[in-house]
């Protein structure tokens, strides 16, 4: 009867661990969850092999997991017992320091087994996620990297945009990384990939988006004090709204035709913020600028959902607040209180929030 029990013993309690660990994967792996920045929640070629190659991993770690509970929980009940006990696995047997070639080769070849059965497909998806050459067809942006926010540029449309990037879905994207200060970390958890932004080096990555929506991102490697307020919005767009989008930002800015956002662009046209932000046909920089800061392009602000490094909704409210003390809204943002109170506030939030 003892012999059975430590059975029981051995064979139920791994079989219990596994199916409360197998039970918190399922939950944890549901493809379909949905939050703001979900690394299982696949929406890009990108995401879905890096996605593959974690279930893979998993797996052999699941089942190399088994066999160590199953020759613990039997080292504990198997061989247990109590000194004196007849069936004492150690009463009169001598310990034997002789050579073991079969087990030594098992606990040499199978650790390098399960090594090689990582290797393979982490190795693969590699190769296939980061080719040396990128497709033709394939659509380049570049990223750069600011403290604490970040710029997109479409070379081939000559458009500048911030914190916010629209991308066609269904299209080899490729992003090109630059930073203008220091270390950043790019990252869209649904779209897969996470690579360094390092001065003087280009860093990139290539995906096609496969479900429209919007997708946040952050920076996230440690760059300074509002590091966690580095944020983006990514937006896949069908190719018609691709196409709209394109050409809304390809339009001169919107002309003020109320009072306040015709008194506003005044004010902006007088107060430093025409220094470091460009608003097409009104501000802007030649290829000799070199004031040190550049700040976000606006000429079409007012389109865009989110506002100082897509911490807040871009509502008047909130972009009053980031007008009035930005450090207080973002610390250790460069773009300095420029001391715009009351109707030149309200009128310099008409005249932004116009610009559609």
């Amino acid at each position: 009867m003892r012999f059975s029990k430590a059975v029981r013993k051995l064979v139920a309690a791994p079989i219990a661990l596994v199916a409360l660990i197998t039970a918190a994967a399922l939950a944890g792996c549901e493809r379909n969850f949905q939050a703001p920045m979900n690394t299982l929640s696949t929406r890009s070629d990108l995401a879905a092999d890096i996605y593959s190659l974690f279930v893979q991993v998993t797996v052999w770690d699941s089942i190399i997991l088994v066999i160590v509970l199953f020759v613990f929980f039997g080292a504990i009940f198997w061989f247990s017992s109590r000194p004196g006990d007849e069936d004492d696995p150690g009463a009169g047997i001598t310990t034997d320091h002789g050579s073991h070639v079969a087990l030594e080769l098992a606990w040499t070849i199978g650790p390098a087994l399960v090594l090689l059965l990582i290797t393979i497909p982490t190795v693969r998806t590699i190769i296939r996620t980061q080719p040396n050459r990128w497709p033709q067809d394939t659509f380049t942006i570049q990223v750069r990297a600011h403290q604490w926010w970040w710029e997109f540029y479409y070379p081939s449309l000559n458009i500048h945009t911030a914190d916010e990037v629209h991308i066609p879905i269904d299209t080899p994207i490729h992003f090109e990384l630059y930073s203008e200060d220091i270390i950043h970390s790019f990252w869209i958890p649904a779209l897969g990939g996470k690579r360094d932004v390092i001065p003087g080096q280009i860093n990139s990555i290539t995906m096609i988006a496969k479900v429209p929506g919007e997708y946040w991102g952050q920076c996230v490697e440690f760059c300074g004090l509002s590091h966690a307020n580095m944020r983006l919005r990514a937006y896949v767009d069908s190719a018609d709204d691709f196409k709209k989008w394109t050409a809304n930002q390809l339009a001169p800015p919107a002309e003020a035709v109320t009072p306040a956002a015709m008194a506003g662009e005044k004010i902006y046209k007088n107060a430093p913020c025409a220094i470091c932000h460009t608003i097409r046909g009104i501000s802007g920089f030649s290829a000799q600028y070199s004031y040190g800061f550049r700040g976000p392009d606006l000429t079409h602000f007012g389109s865009r959902g989110t506002l100082a490094g897509s911490m807040l909704n871009n509502t008047p409210e909130n972009l009053a607040l980031w007008i009035q003390d930005p450090s207080a809204v973002k610390p250790g943002a460069q773009m300095p209180t420029l001391g715009v109170r009351g109707s030149d506030l309200k009128d310099l939030v008409a005249y932004l929030e116009s610009l559609k």
